[in-house]
């Protein structure tokens, strides 16, 4: 697998989950440490917890591998 970019992590968040409100970006520009948020509906009803593992599972190939570090913030929309 390549290495991530900030679209193609956003593409794959929006994938998962077709209602998001997507952000990424590459903290300090090194491509290795990101900070995504993902809003969804899919989240309702959801523990925190819960909700960040929907999104690890997604980007399980990217983790470890090329995405060092993830300052991950979740929620449904309007909360």
């Amino acid at each position: 697998m390549s290495d991530p970019t900030e679209d193609a992590i956003a593409h794959l968040m929006e994938e998962a989950f077709p209602d998001a409100r997507v952000d990424v970006s590459s903290r300090d520009g090194d491509r290795v440490h990101y900070s995504l948020s993902v809003y969804s509906q899919a989240f309702a009803g959801k523990t925190l917890l819960q909700q960040h593992r929907m999104v690890y599972k997604i980007l399980h190939d990217y983790i470890g591998a090329h995405v060092h570090a993830l300052s991950l913030q979740t929620g449904v929309p309007h909360e």
